[in-house]
């Protein structure tokens, strides 16, 4: 059994012959395209080629960018200085060093990721990877290992994919990073963190996860970064990553595709 994935750059071909090297599946995805015309993922508006969003929905999606806490990736309304934390890391200091997220949650974030989890868009995850790969660039240089947060398998049974293991494997297809999707594993079933509090969320985690036997061999003193598709309030982040740094990880990071930043009311 392949236990951990090497990220690798994808074979390019042009026209009908490099679609035939690159196999069978791409060649049936691009005859789809002709029977059935690319159409946002938002609101259905066609559009040009591939998948993504049309442009009045990708001018909805709202990025963080800097300024922001240096812990926490909670974007600043003015710059505060490098070392600038916000309240919410100075109150309650996160076990991860740094998360990210590639955009705010909102209208449009929240229908591509309803779409990825639950509508069986999994081509959305190299949209989405795509904009978490620029928001997490000042973790790349070390060369950390991809680890997505893990499903109940009754859950994974259900959804029959877990989105943050494919937006992890895109991430290291575009990035040649090692992906590990069995490394933390959820061996308690919890109810949903849907309308629960921070405090309620943070209790249903608890003791949810654990780590493989060989995970101190596996991660090898290597730094993480652990990949998922909504930060709320960092509950699930915050216990996979105690898990992490007691199996041998050196630091955890976080990336997610959004988050909910502080006061905005998001029914999630």
């Amino acid at each position: 059994m392949v236990l951990m994935e090497s990220g690798a750059r994808e074979v390019k071909g042009g026209g009908f012959g490099g679609l035939l090297l690159q196999g069978p599946r791409r060649l049936a995805l691009a005859l789809l395209d002709q029977l059935y015309p690319p159409a946002c993922a938002a609101c259905g508006t066609p559009i040009a080629e591939g998948v993504g969003l049309c442009s009045k929905c990708f001018a909805g999606l709202v990025p963080i960018t800097a300024p922001l806490c240096p812990v926490l990736g909670l974007p600043f309304e003015v710059a505060l200085g490098p070392d600038a934390l916000s309240a919410e890391a100075l109150a309650d200091p996160p076990p991860f060093s740094r998360a990210r997220a590639a955009v705010r949650y909102g209208e449009i974030a929240q229908a591509l990721v309803t779409r990825l989890k639950y509508g069986d868009r999994i081509e959305l995850a190299q949209f989405c990877a795509r904009l978490m790969a620029g928001a997490g660039h000042d973790f790349w240089s070390a060369r950390p290992l991809l680890v997505p947060v893990p499903l109940h398998p009754s859950r994974l049974r259900f959804r029959r994919y877990n989105q943050s293991y494919l937006l992890a494997k895109a991430l290291g297809r575009q990035l040649g990073l090692d992906v590990d999707p069995f490394l933390v594993r959820r061996h308690k079933k919890t109810r949903s963190q849907i309308g629960l509090s921070g405090d309620g969320r943070a209790r249903n985690v608890q003791g949810a996860f654990s780590a493989h036997p060989d995970a101190l061999v596996r991660i090898r003193g290597r730094r993480v970064v652990l990949v998922d598709d909504v930060y709320t309030t960092g509950a699930t982040a915050k216990a996979v990553t105690r898990v992490l740094l007691r199996s041998g990880a050196s630091e955890v990071d976080v990336l997610t595709f959004a988050r909910v930043v502080s006061g905005e009311e998001v029914p999630i």
